[in-house]
């Protein structure tokens, strides 16, 4: 299966911390993940964990049940893909934090994002959270403990003073809580080694990481989601890891959520140069130094932002990165294979509406979006900004004295009805088509976000011509 890859592991990584897929979808879906050659998923739960007890009040209003958890291993394990799952233990902890109960373990008072490292309460609930995530998973092989982004490390009242006694520094603060995780999955499931985010050990000297245990613990995932990433600097990133201990390494890319943070549509060929260069790096260091490749598919760049491209509309995607991972470059061959897969007759039209049942699970949603995202703006922009009966004689300030010569009514009302019928329909189809894969709250987030903001300018357009086609004119002069 592996053909002449350099990755033995490629994961497909499921950001469920916006936009979770129903469990009816991953039984789609998984299967082609399989096909197109993955052989994992890292599942980064965030809320949709069903957390038990005093952490209950972490979980999303839809979050898997542990029997959905269970079919989710089973599917997995069907459709031969090692699962991973993902527990955010020190960055990134918006979603725990921002509940009041637990916002005095915050590292700084005002912000969310990073957990105090100096408290032992925080390391319990760091354990609690491992050994949830954990039951639900016995015999994972890997556990990803996050550790990406720590904002805000050291800036803390306490770590203040910490940092002000000899030879206290933040890297050592980093290292001394990425320890004392690591050591916990190490001593409860000796059997699971923890995958770690490699940003936060970038910049911390290789005497200092030899000197702490993490390289004896963890295997650094390097993550670099970039079309123009630096090859050979990754590659000496990779030998100074070697150096520091690190026995094993991975690689992460994106396929999808790093090329803009409210991105509707996903930029084929920019993730398409990103994995052929970490094909690069793979080639340009020793032989079994990279354990594997995590593709990731961010679905927002934090707890709080707005949704980047849902999982469907990255899948042709997702499809071109693995066949080039799995190939060793994306050749005319490998992008007939995966037009085939993907049930379409051609990558560059990006048309998937005509192929019906033969393509890919969510393909009907893609065909949606393509269509929001491209035109409805366009569309209403064009007649509200550039027709000229609009602008000539509906203008704002028209629109506020409801002053309308009747004979452009005429010329206005029906294009804009016709346009608002046209994207209610098609509004409705997308909302059925999302609701058969996402949840209620994401049907609704992105029907806000890119769809009825456009509606509602219409229909206001259509209501002021309503009132100004009412029985009483004004005369032209300013009331």
């Amino acid at each position: 299966m592996s053909g002449s890859s350099p990755f033995k592991m490629r994961l497909v990584h499921l950001d469920l911390k916006g936009a979770p897929p129903k469990v009816c979808y991953l039984s789609e879906i998984f299967p082609l993940f399989r096909a197109l050659g993955a052989n994992g998923v890292l599942i980064e739960y965030e809320d949709m964990f069903p957390y038990e007890g005093h952490l209950r009040l972490l979980r999303a209003k839809h979050a898997y049940s542990p029997s959905e958890i269970k079919e989710i291993l089973h599917l997995a394990t069907l459709n031969e893909l090692e699962v991973i799952p993902l527990v955010q233990t020190f960055g990134h902890m918006e979603f725990v934090l921002k509940h009041e109960a637990l916002a005095h373990l915050r590292e700084v008072a005002r912000f969310p994002n990073t957990l105090n490292p100096h408290k032992e309460e925080s390391l319990a609930l760091v354990r609690t959270m491992i050994d949830q995530v954990m039951e639900l998973h016995p015999g994972a092989r890997w556990l990803h403990v996050g550790c990406d982004e720590v904002y805000y490390l050291g800036e803390g009242e306490t770590s203040r003073q910490w940092l002000q006694q000899e030879p206290n520094s933040k890297a050592g603060l980093c290292l001394s809580h990425m320890e004392a995780v690591a050591s916990h999955v190490q001593a409860r499931y000796p059997t699971t080694t923890p995958l770690m985010w490699d940003d936060m050990l970038r910049d911390i000297p290789e005497d200092q990481l030899s000197g702490s245990r993490v390289p004896q613990l963890v295997e650094p995932v390097l993550w670099d989601y970039g079309a123009d990433l630096d090859i050979h600097g990754k590659a000496l990133l990779v030998e100074k890891y070697r150096k520091s201990g690190f026995s094993w390494l991975w690689a992460a890319s994106a396929f999808k959520g790093a090329t803009g943070v409210n991105q509707s549509l996903t930029p084929i060929e920019h993730h398409l140069r990103n994995h052929l260069q970490w094909l690069q790096v793979a080639g340009s260091v020793p032989a079994d130094t990279l354990r594997g490749i995590i593709l990731t598919g961010w679905q927002r760049y934090d707890h709080f932002s707005v949704l980047c491209e849902l999982l469907p509309v990255g899948i042709p995607s997702l499809a071109v990165c693995l066949q080039a991972l799995l190939h060793g470059d994306f050749a005319e061959n490998v992008k007939a294979r995966v037009e085939n897969f993907l049930g379409v007759s051609s990558l560059e039209e990006m048309d998937f509406r005509s192929e019906g049942a033969s393509s890919f699970p969510g393909s009907d949603i893609l065909a949606l979006v393509i269509q929001v995202s491209l035109h409805l703006c366009s569309s209403v922009d064009a007649l509200l900004e550039r027709d000229r009966y609009v602008t000539g004689w509906f203008s704002p300030y028209h629109r506020r004295r409801k002053l309308i010569h009747p004979v452009m009514i005429e010329h206005i009302q029906p294009q804009a009805l016709s346009l608002l019928a046209r994207w209610d329909a098609l509004a409705g189809d997308l909302e059925a088509a999302l609701q058969r894969v996402f949840y209620p709250d994401t049907v609704e987030e992105w029907l806000e976000e890119n769809v009825h903001p456009s509606l509602r300018r219409l229909q206001a357009l259509l209501q002021d011509l309503g009132e100004a086609a009412g029985p009483r004119q004004d005369s032209g002069q300013d009331p």
